[in-house]
Protein backbone atom coordinates (compact mmCIF):
# COMPACT_ATOMS: atom_id res chain seq x y z
CA UNK A 1 0.00 0.00 0.00
CA UNK A 2 1.32 3.41 -1.32
CA UNK A 3 1.98 6.67 1.21
CA UNK A 4 -1.33 7.81 -0.72
CA UNK A 5 -3.54 5.22 -0.42
CA UNK A 6 -2.53 4.74 3.48
CA UNK A 7 -3.58 8.37 4.59
CA UNK A 8 -6.25 8.33 2.33
CA UNK A 9 -8.02 5.40 4.56
CA UNK A 10 -6.83 6.91 7.49
CA UNK A 11 -8.87 9.53 6.53
CA UNK A 12 -11.72 7.03 5.55
CA UNK A 13 -11.32 5.71 8.69
CA UNK A 14 -11.34 8.93 10.72
CA UNK A 15 -14.55 9.90 8.83
CA UNK A 16 -16.38 7.19 9.59
CA UNK A 17 -15.47 7.03 13.07
CA UNK A 18 -16.75 11.18 13.04
CA UNK A 19 -19.84 10.10 11.26
CA UNK A 20 -20.88 8.38 14.14
CA UNK A 21 -20.13 10.26 17.07
CA UNK A 22 -22.35 13.35 14.95
CA UNK A 23 -24.86 10.87 14.56
CA UNK A 24 -25.18 9.93 18.19
CA UNK A 25 -25.13 13.17 19.32
CA UNK A 26 -27.65 14.27 17.11
CA UNK A 27 -29.87 11.49 18.22
CA UNK A 28 -29.03 12.15 21.83
CA UNK A 29 -27.27 9.33 22.42
CA UNK A 30 -24.25 11.01 23.45
CA UNK A 31 -24.20 14.23 25.82
CA UNK A 32 -22.25 16.43 27.14
CA UNK A 33 -22.09 18.84 23.71
CA UNK A 34 -23.97 21.41 21.97
CA UNK A 35 -24.61 19.31 19.10
CA UNK A 36 -26.20 16.86 21.73
CA UNK A 37 -29.63 16.49 20.74
CA UNK A 38 -29.72 18.41 17.48
CA UNK A 39 -31.21 16.85 14.20
CA UNK A 40 -28.59 18.37 11.91
CA UNK A 41 -26.20 15.99 13.14
CA UNK A 42 -28.21 13.33 13.08
CA UNK A 43 -28.31 13.90 9.55
CA UNK A 44 -24.94 14.84 8.64
CA UNK A 45 -23.97 12.15 10.87
CA UNK A 46 -24.63 9.40 8.04
CA UNK A 47 -23.42 11.46 5.35
CA UNK A 48 -20.11 11.79 6.85
CA UNK A 49 -20.02 8.31 7.88
CA UNK A 50 -21.34 7.00 3.82
CA UNK A 51 -18.63 9.21 2.24
CA UNK A 52 -15.81 7.49 4.59
CA UNK A 53 -17.28 4.29 4.02
CA UNK A 54 -17.55 4.99 0.35
CA UNK A 55 -13.51 6.15 0.29
CA UNK A 56 -12.58 3.05 1.68
CA UNK A 57 -14.62 0.86 -0.96
CA UNK A 58 -12.73 3.17 -3.67
CA UNK A 59 -9.37 2.45 -2.22
CA UNK A 60 -9.64 -1.17 -1.91
CA UNK A 61 -11.43 -1.32 -5.51
CA UNK A 62 -7.91 0.59 -7.00
CA UNK A 63 -5.63 -1.80 -5.13
CA UNK A 64 -7.52 -4.62 -6.24
CA UNK A 65 -7.73 -3.05 -9.79
CA UNK A 66 -3.97 -2.63 -10.13
CA UNK A 67 -2.69 -5.82 -8.18
CA UNK A 68 -4.83 -7.57 -11.17
CA UNK A 69 -3.11 -5.49 -14.00
CA UNK A 70 0.31 -6.40 -12.27
CA UNK A 71 -0.87 -9.93 -12.65
CA UNK A 72 -1.44 -9.63 -16.44
CA UNK A 73 1.60 -7.59 -16.82
CA UNK A 74 3.73 -10.62 -15.80
CA UNK A 75 1.38 -12.99 -17.79
CA UNK A 76 1.69 -11.38 -21.38
CA UNK A 77 5.34 -9.59 -20.74
CA UNK A 78 6.95 -11.60 -18.27
CA UNK A 79 7.41 -8.99 -15.57
CA UNK A 80 5.25 -6.89 -13.38
CA UNK A 81 5.56 -4.01 -10.53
Amino acid sequence: MTLGRAAGFSVAVLMFLVGLLWTGQGLGWIGGSSMSGDSTWAVVGPIVAGLGVALVVTIVGNIRRDRAASDLDRERYGRGR
